[in-house]
């Protein structure tokens, strides 16, 4: 009577060694891939372009920056007026669908009324000593805040990349933008 034992030289698996030898290397990129390297950080989308909606990415941004966090500020669409040099000074309130607003709608549709309550919040900012928008941008970019300009919005909106305050990132894509969500530990979408 014949027994079949198996040989080793017919098993083609790794040995024992081979296989302990991979798990030590596995262990060690997932070690490495997982590491915190201290650095927490903080990615924003910026999707609108009025006076109020101006001030929350911009606040955020920069404090954030001053606890340390690598910040990237994505500006698509009226956010990007945020960005633009021109634009950012002439940013109005809209009275308009404001709940916020003491006004009502059918007053706040009054012509001027947009420009009265921005001239109204104008004022409260330089009494309150509130940093302007531009104090806001150029402070944040100082303390390494990213902020990106959304390539397809700049061509809908035919703006000139040139237009956009010095330090400004511009031709960044929403694969970009998806991105550095994905790799920040806060996300948010303003």
């Amino acid at each position: 009577m014949s027994t079949d034992t198996p040989d080793a030289s017919a098993d083609d698996g790794p040995s024992r060694a081979e296989l302990a030898a991979r798990i030590e290397e596995l262990e060690t990129d997932l070690a490495e891939a997982t590491a915190d390297d201290g650095t927490e950080k903080m990615s924003i989308i910026a999707t609108k372009g009025t006076l109020d909606m101006a001030y929350p990415p911009l606040i955020l941004a920069s404090t954030a920056a001053a606890f340390g966090y690598e910040v990237t500020v994505f500006h698509t669409f009226w956010g990007l007026d945020i960005l633009h040099e021109e634009r950012s000074k002439e940013l109005k309130l809209s009275s308009v669908g404001n709940p916020s607003m003491s006004v009502p709608n059918l007053v706040g549709a009054l012509p001027g009324m947009d420009r009265l309550t921005t001239t109204m919040m104008e004022k409260r900012i330089d009494e309150n000593d509130t940093a302007t928008i531009e104090e806001l941008i150029e402070t944040s970019l100082d303390m390494g805040v990213e902020f990106q300009a959304c390539q397809m919005t700049i061509e809908l909106m035919d703006y000139d990349e040139d237009d956009f305050y010095d330090g400004v990132t511009t031709g960044v894509g929403a694969a970009t933008a998806i991105q550095d969500m994905a790799e920040a530990d806060i996300q948010l979408l303003v």
